[in-house]
Order: C-alpha cells, then structure tokens, then sequence
C-alpha cells in the first residue's frame, strides 16, 4: 500500500499560518465582547462602558462608564490631588516644555491593549518631539476597562501612576511607560494588584520613595482616579487611544495597526507645519 509523500511546509507557509491564527484569535476576542455587551446591557439595563474591538484596531467605549469598576471601597477617602496634576480639578498630566506652541492630546486606559501597541511602538518618538519642544503632551486617562473586562487593574494603575505623579513628572512618565511595557493580556487584572505594581515601579530608579509606596498601598489616590475617568467620560472621546494634535485627530491606528515613527512624524508635521 502506498503512501503519499509529507508535503514540506515553507518559511512562508508558517508565517501565513502564524497570521491566520492571530487572525482567528482576534475574531474571536470580538465575538467575545460582542457576546459581553450583550449580557451587560440584559442585566444592567443602562448604559454601560464596553471594549469593543473594531476591525480598525481601536477600542471604544460605548456610553459613560462610572469609573469605579471595582466597587464602592475605591472612593472612600478624601479626593487628594497629586503635586504636579493639570487641567480643570488637577485630571491632567502634562509633559513637556510649558511654553510648547502646540498639545498633542493622548486619551488612554491602562489595560488597552491598543493603546501598548501605540506607546511600545510610537512612544519613544511622541516623547522625542516633547523634549525637543515641538509640543507639549497632556495625558488624559481613563478606567472604562474595568466595567468593560471586569476588575479593577486600571483604576488600580491610575492611582499608582497618581502617587509617581506626586515623585515627579518624570517619574510619572516613566512609570507610565514600564506599565505599558509590561501590560498584561486586556483580560488579565494583573494591575489591581499593588504588590506587582510595586515590583514594577523597581524600574524606575528613584521612585519608590516612602510616600510612593504608602500612597500605592493606602491607595491615596484611588478618588483621583475616579475624577480623572470622569473627566475622560465628559471629554467627548469615545475611545483609546485617541490622540490630537492642536485639536486635529491624528490616525495613529490605520489598517488595525500603530502608526510607525516616520508615519506619526509626518502628522505632526503635517498640522505644525
């Protein structure tokens, strides 16, 4: 009895298949949250903050979301505003020269998935151009995800990032760039735990002070959070990440994908001039 021959697989045929699975793995994150909104708004009734993950590679949330997302034990307390916040109520965080001729506005939430792709991929030139004065970032953050995936990571993280806020602007930034360095899965609430936090602020020299580790694991800044989300909620974006440059949006995700260095250079230079 004869046997056909293996056919012999290509590097080609592999990263084809590799593609066809990510593919497939990101449809069916979609069904998923297509099949939790469903449920939500069943029991809920009203609306509710919901990940939606668009063909066109960017989350929204659909409808206000109240910023909780990880019960009532988060706003007790008093509101503390940490050193260094901007904005109406101190919901801003700014970086960059102040004396900036233009803002580039970066709306994000700290378990977006998308919004790492942006930061790991485009990051390091969006800060480049700061520091080189081209213009000034503010940072307007949200928590949506955590009524849209469950949990409480990315309130968890804002607090956090509050507390390195009041280290420093740069300890903020850098802080905010190890977290989405080390984001986990959207779905994994790695970030509501403030050991692991704490363990990831070790990557940033000089920042885990006394008064940092204190207000991370007191969570001090916890109804900072919730006020920096409902900002986010009253600012009209409808989804993460969303960035604009002297109030033009910029198409940081074309084609599912982040903007590449050169490609987000070229927006920038399109609206400065």
């Amino acid at each position: 009895m004869s046997t056909s021959p293996k056919k012999s697989t290509t590097p080609g045929d592999r990263k084809a298949a590799r593609r066809a699975a990510t593919e497939r793995m990101r449809q069916e994150r979609e069904q998923a949250e297509r099949s939790a909104r469903i449920r939500r708004r069943a029991v809920v009734g009203t609306a509710s903050a919901v990940l939606l993950a668009l063909a066109a590679g960017v989350a929204f949330a659909v409808g206000g979301s109240t910023g909780s997302g990880s019960g009532s034990a988060d706003t007790a307390g008093p509101l503390v505003v940490p050193a260094n916040a901007s904005g109406a109520d101190g919901t801003v965080v700014t970086y960059g020269k102040a004396d900036a001729p233009h803002t580039l506005e970066v709306y994000e939430d700290f378990r977006c998935p998308f919004c790492e792709q942006l930061e790991t991929t485009t990051g390091p030139t969006v800060q480049q151009l700061a520091d080189a004065g081209s213009y000034k970032v503010e940072y307007h953050l949200a928590t949506f995800l955590d009524q849209g995936l469950g949990g409480k990571g990315s309130r968890t993280a804002l607090a956090a990032a509050g507390a390195a806020l009041n280290e420093g602007v740069d300890k903020f930034k850098q802080f905010h760039d190890v977290l989405y360095a080390n984001q986990p899965e959207e779905r994994d609430d790695a970030f509501a735990d403030v050991n692991h936090l704490l363990d990831l602020a070790d990557k940033v020299p000089g920042l885990k002070t006394d008064g940092f580790v204190k207000a991370v694991r007191e969570g001090t800044y916890l109804p900072w959070a919730g006020q920096v989300n409902k900002a986010f909620d009253k600012s009209g974006v409808t989804g993460t990440p969303t960035v604009r440059l002297d109030g033009k949006k910029l198409d940081v995700f074309a084609g599912g994908k982040p903007a590449s260095p050169e490609q987000f250079t070229a927006m920038v230079k399109q609206v400065t001039g």
